[in-house]
């Protein structure tokens, strides 16, 4: 069993969150490769994929949504997990999904999608970034739910070395 961690990540954040979800299918006997978005050609050696972005304002960033688009009937051909990250503060704003998440669930049948908190700390981010953070009110920190991400991947082995 091959696992494909794919993820298009702004400042490193999501990056972060992919390597944490690629360590713990590591750990539990699953092989797993954790790469940007932009570096996979194709899908061909992978049993599953997990496709993550990271989420700015409300979107996907282009390069996930692009991967999927472009991988779309192989996708299709694997089991897929999908993953934002973005949501800040406690609780967590914005509270919805992101746009067009219904959509790519759909596009990869994939089997769940789910929104994990991000980060943000404003000394990464450039002039307009700051900008919009401030207009919006963004809480800096780091709002990654760690033990929930481990959770998910423990669910995703289970799921992926369990016959039905």
């Amino acid at each position: 069993m091959r696992v494909l961690v794919a993820v298009a990540s702004k400042h490193g954040s999501t990056m972060e969150i992919a390597r944490m979800l690629g360590t713990s299918l590591t750990l539990r006997k699953i092989e797993t490769d954790v790469v940007p978005v932009g570096s996979v050609a194709s899908l061909e050696e992978y049993d599953a994929v997990v496709l993550g972005s990271s989420v700015y304002m409300g979107h996907w960033l282009e390069p996930a949504r692009l991967f999927a688009g472009e991988h779309a009937d192989e996708l299709l051909q694997r089991p897929v997990w999908l993953f934002s990250s973005g949501p800040l503060g406690d609780p967590a704003r914005p509270a919805e999904d992101p746009a067009y998440a219904a959509n790519l669930v759909e596009m990869t049948d994939a089997r769940e999608h789910r929104v994990f908190g991000g980060s943000l700390w404003k000394e990464d981010l450039g002039i307009a970034e700051r900008a919009m953070v401030a207009a919006v009110g963004a809480p800096e920190g780091d709002f990654r739910p760690w033990a929930e991400i481990d959770e998910w991947a423990g669910q995703i082995a289970d799921a992926l070395t369990t016959s039905d």
